[in-house]
């Protein structure tokens, strides 16, 4: 079983950058898979990064080439680099841990999310 704390988010300004940290429980946080999915009011819940416990990534389409997720299994932790930002950034930001397969991401636990705003 996981517990996860995003952190990180905040009102950041258009075309600046944001760094978003998730704190993991436990002690088998390497072999989880872990992604990070947003959601802005009224929208659905959408991808927007997973990385394997082997390392390997996906991005959602808006996403690539601005952000970045990152895994330092020594530190229990998944982060989210977001640079060139844009306002249609703006959502709550949750953090996952589940299982990849077939290039399938199966979430099993969820953090309880954190603001980004961006707006001048």
């Amino acid at each position: 079983q996981v517990q996860l704390v995003e952190s990180g988010g905040g009102l950041v300004q258009p075309g600046g950058s944001l760094r978003l940290s998730c704190a993991a429980s436990g002690s088998s946080f390497s072999i989880y898979a872990m992604g990070w999915d947003r959601q802005a009011p009224g929208k659905q819940r959408e991808m927007v990064a997973r990385i394997t416990s082997g390392g390997s990534t996906k991005y959602a389409d808006s996403v690539k080439g601005r952000f970045t997720v990152s895994r330092d299994n020594a530190m229990n932790t998944v982060s989210l680099q977001m640079i060139s930002v844009k306002p249609e950034d703006t959502a709550v930001y949750y953090c996952s841990a589940g299982q990849s397969y077939s290039g399938a991401y199966v979430p099993a636990y969820w953090g309880q999310g954190t603001q980004v705003t961006v707006s001048s």
